[in-house]
């Protein structure tokens, strides 16, 4: 492990921890391979593309905040004009 790995706990070796003691030593201490590295793959692929919608999410959301900021303008805007005209 590099010194900058080492700062960072991910919540899946968290729970390797409270699961089995042994089987993190084993994972991150010795580099034993996992068991089942196609579970490792297709979790890793997951919080990818869980990563991938939540920066849609967030960026659709600035977009209706924007949108509705500018519709309020607009309301605003207008009712002006019409009481003064």
């Amino acid at each position: 492990m590099t010194e900058k790995s080492r700062s960072l706990v991910r919540a899946s070796e968290i729970g390797l921890w409270a699961y089995c003691h042994r089987a993190w030593w084993l994972a991150h201490v010795q580099g034993a391979a996992h068991q089942n590295p196609q579970w490792l793959e297709r979790g890793a692929k997951q919080h990818i593309l869980h990563g991938e919608r939540m920066l849609w999410a967030q960026r659709a959301q600035r977009i209706g905040l924007w949108l509705f900021a500018v519709a309020l303008v607009l309301l605003i805007v207008a009712t002006l004009f019409h009481l003064l005209f």
